[in-house]
């Protein structure tokens, strides 16, 4: 496992409110690359991305199979940008995808409209990236 960044002002970063964008690979190989919102918890090493279960994002990671897929999600901020790889796999328990939606109204500073077909894409972070 790659030694991941914990400093405060790296840390701080995820948490302030940023648009994200979240790299996975279509089938042929080639990046898919799309707005989203990102949340971390560096004491358990993972980033959540929210989203319905029907995106390609989420087909992406399914289609990779039961050891998920490798992803990276980034934010930039001006001279500022940090990014975290490791590996994606689809959530579909209710109390996990609550909970993804909890920390990401914390984040963005609102909840997202009631959708019963979402889906929390769970990364494990085991790479970091960035200068902030």
């Amino acid at each position: 496992m790659t030694s991941l960044n914990q400093d405060e002002p790296y840390l701080a970063f995820w948490r302030e409110r940023h648009l994200c964008t979240l790299t996975t690979l279509r089938r042929d190989g080639t990046p898919h690359v799309v707005p989203v919102g990102v949340t971390y918890d560096p004491i358990t090493g993972v980033a959540r991305v929210i989203t319905d279960a029907a995106t390609a994002k989420a087909a992406h990671i399914r289609a990779a199979g039961p050891d998920g897929a490798r992803v990276a999600v980034c934010q930039v901020d001006g001279r500022r940008w940090a990014t975290l790889e490791g590996r994606a796999h689809v959530v579909t328990d209710p109390a996990r995808v609550a909970d993804a939606v909890h920390r990401y109204a914390e984040r963005y500073g609102r909840v997202p409209r009631e959708n019963p077909t979402r889906v929390v894409l769970e990364i494990e972070v085991d790479r970091t990236l960035g200068h902030a």
